[in-house]
């Protein structure tokens, strides 16, 4: 009797374990997008649920696919080595076009141009232009391009911080004399902070892109063509409006 119940539960086993084979097989039903939700408007949290431009972007792309989206929040600097490793199927993190990223990963067509600004306290009267950061403390984000900026300015103390929202924080506290990022999330922490301003930094204008891991050649024409299809259909300008209206 013992040996038929075994028997049995056995054959239910296997059963299960070939189901679960068979669904494996037909491929996974979620797209993976990588991300550091501390770039508001780009990617943010509104309570536990992940919003902004790129993710309207990444649902786009999902949707085309028909696939369901998945959002990892890591830090920024392991976005990429988490891409390769095979983790994230494509990273969207206002992640500039740069050459050094080039020889990691491949990038979709640009879909946002920014530039970098400083902020700094607002009764500071040392700091209006990107050579007055000579002799001083400027906090950056891992791994972003004012940290690769400002880490080549001679004569300027660089600290890298995980997140800019903590730059700014150590720069409302006194610790550091200014931060280097981005200008739409800066204009965010500027008004979430009082106390601070923006000045616009002296430095080239970027382009924001979309990562895929190298040769996924399917996976960025699907990104190519609903951003072609987002431009083309106005709703690219609608998300714009939405999240960049002054």
């Amino acid at each position: 009797m013992k040996i038929n119940k075994l028997l049995k539960a056995l054959a239910v086993l296997t059963i299960g374990t070939l189901l679960m084979g068979m669904m494996v097989g037909c491929g996974k039903q979620y797209i993976v997008m990588g991300t550091n939700a501390e770039f508001e408007p780009f990617e943010y949290r509104e309570g536990t649920e992940i919003v902004g431009f790129d993710v309207e972007i990444a649902e786009a792309v999902a949707e085309k696919l028909g696939k369901e989206l998945k959002i990892e929040d890591m830090e920024f600097d392991s976005l990429i080595a988490q891409l390769n490793a095979g983790r994230l199927d494509f990273v969207a993190s206002g992640m500039t076009i740069k050459p050094a990223r080039e020889k990691q990963v491949d990038f979709s067509d640009s879909y946002f141009t920014s530039k970098q600004v400083i902020i700094v306290k607002e009764e500071n009267e040392d700091i209006k232009v990107g050579e007055d950061l000579k002799g001083k403390s400027v906090g950056v984000q891992l791994g972003t391009t004012g940290e690769e900026y400002i880490s080549e300015e001679e004569d300027v103390e660089c600290i890298p911080f995980n997140k800019g929202t903590l730059a700014v924080m150590d720069l409302v506290n006194g610790k550091i004399d200014a931060v280097v990022i981005d200008e739409e999330p800066a204009k965010r922490m500027v008004a979430a902070q009082k106390g601070l301003k923006v000045l616009e930094a002296p430095f080239v204008e970027e382009k924001y892109a979309i990562a895929v891991k190298k040769g996924d050649v399917e996976l960025k024409e699907a990104i190519d063509e609903t951003l072609a299809e987002l431009q083309s259909s106005g709703k690219y300008d609608e998300m714009y409006a939405k999240y960049f209206a002054e």
